[in-house]
Order: C-alpha cells, then structure tokens, then sequence
C-alpha cells in the first residue's frame, strides 16, 4: 500500500514540475518548428492540456494573464495531501 501512496505521489510532483515547465516556456513565445524547444513545447502542451482545460473553461477571462496553471498546482497538492491524510 505505501509503494502505491509512493507512486501516486511521484506522479502528481511530476505533473506540477510539468506544469511549471508549461508555464515558464509559454513566456518565451511560440519557438519555430522543428527544433527541439517546439518538440518539447509540443511534448509539454499534450501533457498539460487534460489538466489545464477544464480550469481555463472554468475561471474567467483575466486579460493575458492565465491562472489555469496557478489553479491546477493548488487542486494537486490539495489532491496530494488528502491522499496522503487519508491513507497514512
């Protein structure tokens, strides 16, 4: 059971890290096709874009700020830590 409390929680760190990764890239701007920045912009939207979504439907437009990456950090470690209360 706690192998499986282990890997839950490696998981959603990783899905964060992810998101910050997302979130950090998309300040450079759209890199050009077919170098590896786009490829891992690419690799890094696919990823994030269950998660992201569904917020960003959700909260209200707020000019050229997004706060989907913000919200979905927070819903996470909240998701993290009632996992952890529940089964430790």
């Amino acid at each position: 059971m706690l192998g499986l409390i282990n890997a839950v929680d490696f998981v959603l760190t990783v899905w964060i890290w992810v998101i910050i990764a997302h979130a950090v890239l998309s300040y450079f701007g759209s890199p050009r096709y077919g170098t590896m920045f786009y490829d891992i912009s690419v690799l890094l939207d696919r990823l994030t874009q269950p998660v992201l979504a569904p917020i960003r439907r959700v909260l209200p437009m707020t000019g050229p700020f997004d706060f989907s990456p913000l919200v979905a950090i927070v819903l996470l470690e909240v998701i993290e830590r009632l996992l952890a209360y529940i089964f430790i």
